[in-house]
């Protein structure tokens, strides 16, 4: 099967992106909530486990990641999207009315998204598609200038994040929906998230993440033949990241909160985005480790579909998958939580085959 992969991109991205597509599919499948209640409080497997929920308030898990790589990918592919198009003839502006009709139609499905979500038409901007619709565009209009002026704009997001949140409320700027980004939220919503305290301005702080991954994808690009040096810059400028974020943290300057994207969760979750990169790329790029991806690339070349597949018909197709996984795995005399294990495979399997079956058939949704 590993015939079929792809020979003239950018294979470690494919897998990176491939993996984190993934992950979020399983999540839909809710294989992390059955494996929680699999084991046991204290035990190592659900210390584990734990590691794919979202930290509550601050401090950072892995599962804090995944956002930020899905968006620091995004970025990484721009440079590599933007020169296939202006190869193929395509002006700037021309490049710049497709990146607008593409943010459309991001803000549109990430405020559907949450339409579905409630059953009735509502209003709100949490999804991260809804915010990666206004990243890509800020990320776009900075492409033309040089790295240095890039990084400055992403510092300034930073800045200006850490800058309303502290204005607000002097004292205490990171209390969970008490912040300056719930605010925002019952200015632009009526509302603010319930229960989560996720805000709708992360879209300025985690701009920062696609705003690197072009820089990055800018370097990849340019550096195509000096691989050394392309992993040696990504590992130390990532462990400079983590540097940066832990020591806000640990300080106790700005605590690490994914869910309102503090400045030091941002450099921390940059600093991890960088050295997954650099790990992918010399893997499967310089060592040619390739035979283990084949399943996520396939999964990350319709990451929109599949991502819009989970979140919208995941719960028929475990509905679906319930009636014989129950009904013959039942009758053997499984108990309920292993039920619902293979249940959350069983339905990821499936969404896996659905990603295979558009590849076989050369079918990719874009937008």
């Amino acid at each position: 099967m590993t015939d079929s992969l792809p020979s003239n991109r950018l294979v470690s991205l494919d897998a990176y992106r491939g993996l984190t597509m993934f992950l979020l599919i399983a999540e839909s499948a809710l294989v992390y909530h059955a494996f929680t209640d699999l084991f046991s409080e204290g035990t190592f497997g659900a210390a584990v486990v734990k590691q794919f929920h979202h930290h509550p308030w601050n401090g950072l898990r892995f599962w804090d990641l995944i956002q930020p790589f899905f968006m620091f990918i995004v970025g990484v592919a721009m440079p590599f999207s933007l020169r296939s198009r202006m190869a193929k003839g395509a002006s700037w502006n021309q490049a710049f009315k497709h990146i607008l009709f593409r943010c459309l139609l991001l803000f549109l499905f990430g405020t559907g998204l949450h339409c579905v979500y409630s059953g009735k038409l509502v209003w709100e901007l949490w999804n991260v598609l809804t915010q990666l619709s206004f990243t890509i565009l800020v990320t776009f209009l900075l492409m033309r200038m040089p790295i240095r002026t890039q990084l400055i704009a992403s510092a300034l997001l930073l800045l200006l994040t850490e800058i309303m949140y502290r204005i607000y409320d002097p004292g205490a700027p990171f209390v969970k929906d008490q912040n300056f980004g719930s605010w925002m939220d019952m200015v632009l919503m009526g509302k603010i998230n319930p229960g989560g305290g996720w805000v709708t301005i992360n879209c300025i702080p985690t701009a920062a993440h696609t705003i690197w991954g072009a820089v990055c994808g800018t370097l990849l690009l340019s550096w195509r033949d000096q691989p050394r040096r392309i992993i040696k810059t990504f590992a130390w400028v990532g462990l400079g990241g983590l540097i940066v974020g832990y020591g806000l943290d640990l300080t106790g300057v700005t605590p690490i909160v994914k869910r309102i994207s503090t400045t030091s969760f941002v450099f921390a979750s940059g600093g991890w985005c960088l050295l997954s990169l650099a790990f992918f790329y010399w893997l499967v790029d310089i060592k040619g480790y390739r035979k283990w991806a084949w399943l996520f690339i396939i999964v990350g070349m319709n990451s929109i579909f599949i991502y819009l597949f989970a979140n919208i018909l995941a719960g028929w197709l475990r509905d679906f998958v319930h009636i014989w996984n129950h009904g013959f795995l039942g009758a053997l005399g499984l108990g309920p939580h292993a039920l619902a294990v293979t249940n959350a495979l069983f339905s990821l399997a499936v969404m896996c085959y659905l990603s295979y079956f558009l590849y076989r058939k050369r079918i990719f949704f874009k937008i």
